[in-house]
């Protein structure tokens, strides 16, 4: 298929069909609901608000469209889910987060339900699956982010119960979540880890305001637990399986993020090319200025090196085969290219480029961010040469 920067997926007739429905809802629906409202991706967005998109994504087909039919979604390959993200974010919809659930939905708790026992998912995690709860990961805490081994978080066993005490921190999702997923390490033991099922109205569970991050986005919460008491029944998976769950999922999302940075560094490119069409300097359009035409030939040039490696990821993935390097090479590779991208796009725009509230220069925020979410460079660095050598 030839490149395009807004791909047709004409191979491949039924996410052809999902595309088009998708970006009819986006630019039918969702944007002009945006627009009317004020709403933008710095917004405080109300739990209404957010089950709003919810349910019209649910009538549609599109939340938790990647699980499995027997849990209501459409069984999409990782392939077919990366297309979507991508078309997300190229939308530049500020709600374009809660359209398939990734933020504090149907593809949070997806990968949890292997650990679940059944009770877990009847009362935790199919509610999140219909778009009735929202949930939150806390793993991060102010002094273990990369190193992840130094948190303080404790829990500790009391009877049928488990005491939980520590500060999470960059929770996403947590202001408007009903329960976190919360990892923890076992009191008396430097090196066993688990995940609890904690319900954020549990006594001693407190959800604070988080750090607004560079992006802007006011979705991030702190959990503060200060003997937090919660019942046996709700550890997820086996005592010591905390990192495992932890880490098991940061990989996978590793991957997935990184669809919704192309789609966002070709959010860049078209507002470039309309800005370098319409903005006249010295008598001519931007756009006929060679040095204007080679930053979008790098900014076009980058996205297609970026969406080859992720779909040849995913697709690997889809055969069921371990993507541990691939996952760390794509985010590395995508975040500093898509970061390029939107780089590129701010000296295109020029003064306008670097004005608060302009939409390139909140797209350069966001994707400067995603040099360091979900693994550093530098980690990402760490990780494929461990794996190689």
């Amino acid at each position: 298929m030839p490149y395009t920067l807004a791909p047709s997926y004409d191979d491949n007739p039924r996410l052809q069909d999902l595309v088009g429905r998708l970006r009819t809802y986006l630019t039918d629906e969702l944007l002009p609901y945006e627009h009317a409202h004020g709403i933008t991706p710095e917004s405080r967005l109300d739990r209404p608000t957010l089950e709003r998109v919810w349910k019209r994504s649910a009538e549609l087909g599109f939340y938790g469209i990647s699980l499995p039919p027997e849990l209501g979604g459409q069984g999409l390959n990782f392939t077919e889910l990366c297309a979507l993200k991508e078309e997300l974010t190229a939308s530049g919809a500020a709600l374009s987060h809660s359209v398939l659930g990734d933020m504090g939905g149907p593809l949070r708790v997806g990968a949890l339900m292997k650990y679940a026992t059944e009770q877990q998912r009847e009362r935790y995690l199919l509610p999140v699956v219909r778009g009735e709860r929202a949930c939150c990961f806390s793993l991060t805490e102010q002094d273990a982010g990369s190193d992840v081994r130094r948190m303080t978080t404790t829990a500790t066993p009391d009877g049928d119960t488990y005491v939980l005490n520590g500060h999470k921190v960059f929770s996403s999702a947590a202001p408007f979540a009903d329960f976190a997923v919360v990892v923890a390490r076992m009191a008396h033991s430097e090196e066993t880890y688990s995940a609890f099922l904690v319900d954020l109205d549990t006594p001693g569970c407190r959800v604070l305001d988080g750090a607004v991050p560079m992006s802007g986005q006011q979705m991030e919460g702190d959990l503060v637990l200060e003997d937090c008491r919660i019942p046996a029944a709700n550890l997820l998976g086996e005592i010591g399986q905390g990192l495992r769950i932890g880490i098991g999922r940061i990989t996978l999302n590793r991957l997935l993020h990184c669809p919704s940075l192309i789609g966002a560094a070709r959010r860049a490119w078209d507002l470039s090319v309309a800005h370098a069409r319409t903005r006249v300097a010295f008598g001519q359009p931007l756009l006929a200025l060679q040095a204007i035409q080679h930053k979008l030939a790098d900014m076009a040039t980058d996205l297609y090196a970026a969406r080859s490696m992720v779909l040849a990821t995913a697709a690997k993935a889809d055969r069921g085969e371990n993507i541990a390097v691939e996952a760390n090479m794509c985010k590395l590779f995508t975040a500093e290219a898509c970061f390029r991208a939107a780089d590129q796009a701010v000296q295109i725009h020029g003064k306008d480029g670097l004005t608060r509230g302009h939409e390139v220069e909140q797209i350069f925020r966001t994707l400067r961010m995603f040099r360091i979410v979900t693994g550093t460079t530098e980690i990402h660095k760490n990780a494929i040469v461990k794996a190689l050598v």
